[in-house]
């Protein structure tokens, strides 16, 4: 049996990772261009003030942003039907705070999507995919201040407007859900505890109360880009976007069983719960409560929430991983969400674990929940 019509079938890219020219035609600093690359032997760090000689990987990418028009040919010739990918925020607000937006870097992606209607291809573009500007981070720590909903809202209404009629489907934040672990702050919150020092990527200081307040307003600012883009153009559908790793018991143990279960709910469900059902869910708040976390929810950021539902959900999946409540079980390490080892898979160089069925298993738990 084929797929439908419906069915789009593509590929992605993330502007910081692939588009180079990290300071042309107005373009500002996000967190990831004073990220550091692993060459020369070094390790992973964010440099408030960037090194000279120092690897930063998004300076150059694989020079996607003047080689666009090259790569989205090649992506015809491979019959993709979309093509998702981000926006560089710094490149429409370079500091993130300005009133208006940077007109070279509206027309440079207003090229880019006609390239790809050019060819029959559907853009899906992600509106923020772990490039917070740093000028916002130096300003107000970035999304731990509730003026980060404003700025990241002016950054959306120009977009939404400019590119009305031309794309559809739109993704609020990139991997949401990884701001529940502790170097999600950094990834898709911009925070930084220490502006004056360099941070190793790995070991960034948690504080719970910040990182969840940070993805709370993320939480808050998605709703109103979800509402802010019906009324721009009706014809727009705004989803979530969530990284999700299946979690399967290593063993019928009752204690790997519920183990699992509490990871999967924590992990995998509560960002979906927040921005499709429109509620904090029960187990999220007795967390809260079991490790002591307070932050600031209010009764209309609560309201904003509800109304301002996700028209669909997508996710990116890499890997499975088990769950043992033995802490002397085999590990593995795949993208950061390691766990137990399971035997009836082979992994990747990287320690991935090779499971397409769990694909499978997921869409069908996804759909089960949401029913989008």
């Amino acid at each position: 049996m084929g797929f439908s019509e419906k069915f789009l079938w593509g590929g992605t890219t993330a502007a910081n990772q692939c588009e180079g020219a990290w300071n042309e035609d107005g373009k500002g600093v996000p967190v990831s261009d004073i990220c550091t690359g692993g060459k020369f032997g070094q390790s992973k760090r964010i440099t408030p003030v960037l090194e000279e000689g120092t690897f930063y990987p998004s300076h150059e990418g694989i020079r996607h942003y003047e080689k666009f028009r090259e790569d989205i040919a090649l992506f015809a010739e491979m019959g993709f039907k979309c093509y998702r990918f981000s926006i560089a925020w710094t490149r429409i607000f370079p500091n993130g705070d300005e009133k208006e937006p940077n007109e070279a870097g509206l027309r440079h992606y207003e090229e880019v999507i006609d390239e790809c209607l050019k060819y029959g291809i559907e853009p899906i573009i992600t509106i923020s995919h772990y490039e917070v500007p740093f000028g916002l981070t130096k300003k107000c720590n970035a999304w731990v201040s509730r003026e980060m909903i404003d700025y990241y809202l002016n950054y959306c209404r120009a977009i939404f407007e400019r590119y009305k009629g031309k794309v559809k489907y739109w993704l609020t934040f990139n991997e949401i859900n990884s701001s529940v672990a502790p170097m999600g702050a950094l990834l898709n919150q911009g925070i930084l505890n220490d502006l004056e020092n360099p941070t190793v990527f790995m070991e960034q200081p948690d504080i719970p109360q910040q990182r969840f307040q940070g993805l709370h307003h993320i939480f808050v600012a998605s709703a109103l880009a979800v509402k802010m883009a019906h009324e721009i153009d009706p014809e727009y559908k705004v989803g979530n976007m969530m990284i999700y790793a299946a979690s399967y018991p290593l063993t019928c143990n009752p204690d790997d069983v519920i183990l699992t279960q509490q990871e999967d709910l924590m992990r995998n469900c509560f960002s979906g719960d927040v921005q499709v059902k429109g509620i904090y869910p029960y187990y999220i708040k007795r967390y809260f409560e079991k490790n002591d976390i307070h932050f600031e929810i209010t009764d209309e950021d609560l309201s904003i929430i509800k109304q301002g539902t996700v028209d669909f959900y997508s996710f990116s999946y890499y890997m499975s991983n088990c769950i043992s409540s033995d802490a002397s079980s085999a590990k593995v390490s795949g993208n950061v969400m390691g766990g137990a080892k399971n035997p009836y898979l082979k992994a990747t160089e990287w320690d991935w674990q090779i499971d397409p069925k769990g694909l499978r298993y997921t869409l069908n738990h996804v759909y089960d929940r949401y029913g989008v």
